[in-house]
């Protein structure tokens, strides 16, 4: 399966109570890796700085605060409009971010769209790929069953 659903937008990188600096953003999802949410990041540096993590967790974030360790996500009103709060943790450093509520939850809605929950196991392939597995295990297995050549004449040597 090659859906892939994005949407771009304009997230805000908290640097104090006070002051934001805002930072181009791209949400990508795609339905060959149905349970993960991509976030690439334009900055400056001409290359942009991509964080993966659950889609799961984003869909939760909507509603209420979730996550743990790296990726925390929480709803939140933002000068009177609404926003989803992520805060990420890596050894290079912490990062908040205040990303559009609206924007987000329209996106999430088409990725839900895309695979629904519950379907992330079919968009992978997994039913099928473990039916060839068992299928080929089962043919091994009776060709390992057929008697041997030597096994037949009773002559083996004990």
């Amino acid at each position: 399966m090659h859906i892939a659903v994005e949407c771009d937008l304009e997230v805000r990188l908290v640097l104090s109570p006070e002051r934001c600096l805002p930072v181009p953003a791209r949400l990508t999802y795609r339905a060959s890796d149905p349970y993960a949410a991509h976030i690439d990041f334009h900055i400056s540096s001409g290359v942009p700085v991509t964080w993966t993590f659950a889609r799961e967790l984003l869909i939760e974030g909507v509603f209420r605060a979730c996550g743990e360790g790296d990726v925390r996500v929480w709803p939140a009103k933002v000068n009177g409009r609404d926003a989803l709060c992520v805060a990420l943790s890596s050894p290079d450093g912490d990062a908040l971010l205040e990303m559009p509520s609206g924007a987000v939850s329209r996106w999430l809605e088409r990725t839900l769209r895309a695979v629904p929950p519950g379907r992330e196991s079919e968009a992978l392939g997994l039913d099928g790929a473990l039916a060839e597995l068992l299928a080929a295990a089962h043919e091994e297995d009776v060709r390992l069953r057929e008697p041997l050549p030597w096994d037949e004449s009773g002559d083996a040597e004990v």
